[in-house]
């Protein structure tokens, strides 16, 4: 019989940071419904499963195909890429490690020898240090995967949550922020919420002023940019309502009135994800995933967090949800998605 768990390949993140932690603490809560492989360092997978103090045993292979995803086994497609491992430090060759395993992970999903791709957390500074064009994840998938309409995507519990810029300054995000952007990520938006399985998304979009610009009073953008896109997104039959006060439209998706919120900037649409998704310990759940791209996407909604890394104590809850919706992506799409089985 053909085995029904998708493949998901989980990349290991920046080596000095709690990537590979949050995989060790994540992988026993998931296995049941996934099968897991890591991209990413041997060597450092077994150093996380020792400050975890876990059970599990470390395998390392040099393909998904070598994979045989035995109970208490992490399956790793070693690189090789860390000659010493610091936890904690800003360091060019972790950045660019980082980069290769993702890198590799955009290539075995569009290959169809994993079902999905789950990041774990890189690091900024690694990666300008590295040389890296990229400041993260988002316009590196883009890029690897020819894509020119995609959003991201975040989710903690009843919050759908995209952007129309991300990481960029707010000056350059208001100067980007026009009607044909917002009118393609609201779009995005709408296909993507279909694809979680909501059939009729009801899609609420912020404005970019305080309270949405009252009527030009503090601002023209949400009345010369935004709205136009937002009658063009009805004109097609989308269920679109703003521009919205972004101080009150998070609330009301948090208890379900709107399926999903379009957020202007980086920081407009991540905040009230994060205080949502915030746990005792201060870390933070939920997950972030990039829609529009023709491979499915997740990663933790978190950093590096360089200065607990190391000690074991991360707390794993975005990195399990992060798999878990991979997963479940994974297996809604499993009919077009091709898989190595």
């Amino acid at each position: 019989m053909q085995e029904s768990r998708p493949i998901v390949g989980a990349t290991m993140g920046d080596p000095a940071g709690i990537g590979s932690e949050i995989i060790v603490k994540a992988y026993p809560e998931v296995a049941d419904e996934i099968r897991m492989v890591v991209l990413g360092d041997a060597d450092v997978m077994a150093a996380a499963v020792e400050d975890c103090e876990s059970n599990l045993d470390v395998r390392s292979i040099g393909a998904v195909a070598d994979a045989e995803y035995a109970d208490g086994v992490l399956d790793v497609v070693d690189f090789d890429d860390v000659a010493d491992l610091v936890r904690g430090e800003h360091r060019g060759d972790y950045g660019r490690a980082s980069l290769d395993y993702v890198e590799r992970g955009i290539e075995l999903a569009m290959a169809g020898e994993i079902d999905a791709m789950c990041n774990g957390p890189i690091n900024k500074k690694a990666l300008d240090l590295a040389g890296s064009e990229y400041a993260g994840h988002t316009n590196l998938l883009a890029d690897r995967t020819g894509t020119d309409e995609y959003s991201m995507l975040l989710i903690q519990e009843e919050l759908h949550v995209t952007h129309v810029t991300v990481h960029m300054s707010l000056q350059e995000a208001i100067d980007t922020i026009t009607t044909d952007r917002v009118r393609e990520t609201i779009e995005v938006t709408h296909e993507g919420l279909q694809d979680l399985g909501i059939d009729d998304p009801s899609i609420a979009v912020c404005g970019l002023n305080p309270h949405a610009g009252e009527d030009g009073v503090l601002g023209t953008e949400d009345q010369d940019e935004i709205a136009p896109a937002i009658a063009q997104a009805q004109e097609a039959g989308i269920d679109a309502i703003g521009p919205c006060a972004a101080d009150n439209i998070f609330n009301q998706a948090a208890v379900g009135r709107v399926d999903g919120v379009v957020a202007m900037y980086h920081d407009q649409g991540h905040i009230p994800v994060y205080v949502h998704g915030l746990l005792p310990s201060g870390g933070v759940a939920g997950v972030n995933m990039t829609i529009g791209l023709p491979i499915i996407r997740t990663s933790t909604m978190h950093g590096t967090a360089f200065d607990i890394a190391g000690e074991g104590i991360a707390d794993a809850d975005s990195m399990v949800d992060a798999l878990r919706a991979a997963g479940r992506a994974a297996k809604a799409g499993m009919a077009t998605v091709p898989t190595s089985d």
